[in-house]
């Protein structure tokens, strides 16, 4: 039985590599770091989406504020990191994560 192989680079990427110096290795390395940051980023958003969307007293109920504020802020967040990153269409973001309005309007200049 072979051994598992792990996940390779492309092959277009890593012919380039090789012949290319340490500049493109450290492109590389960055472009993939960004991706698990901006994942990361992603899953909070998820969690305090989620969070809001459970809770059970209603609104203005007991900790919803709380709740409020910190889905905004993970979203504030992940909305700055996609556009540092040159990710600029936030409306295909809030339809695919749901973003309700009452969090959208609390994003506004910090």
């Amino acid at each position: 039985m072979a051994p598992m192989s792990s996940l390779r680079m492309p092959q277009s990427l890593s012919a380039r590599l090789k012949v290319e110096t340490g500049e493109a290795i450290l492109r590389y390395e960055l472009l993939e770091e960004q991706a698990q940051s901006l994942g990361r980023a992603g899953r909070k958003v998820e969690a305090a989406l989620a969070a809001l969307r459970d809770h059970d007293a209603g609104p203005g109920g007991e900790g919803r504020p709380a709740l409020l504020k910190t889905a905004s802020d993970a979203v504030w967040a992940f909305f700055v990191q996609r556009e540092v990153m040159g990710l600029r269409d936030r409306a295909a973001v809030i339809a695919q994560y749901g973003i309700p309005r009452e969090v959208l309007a609390r994003l506004g200049a910090r």
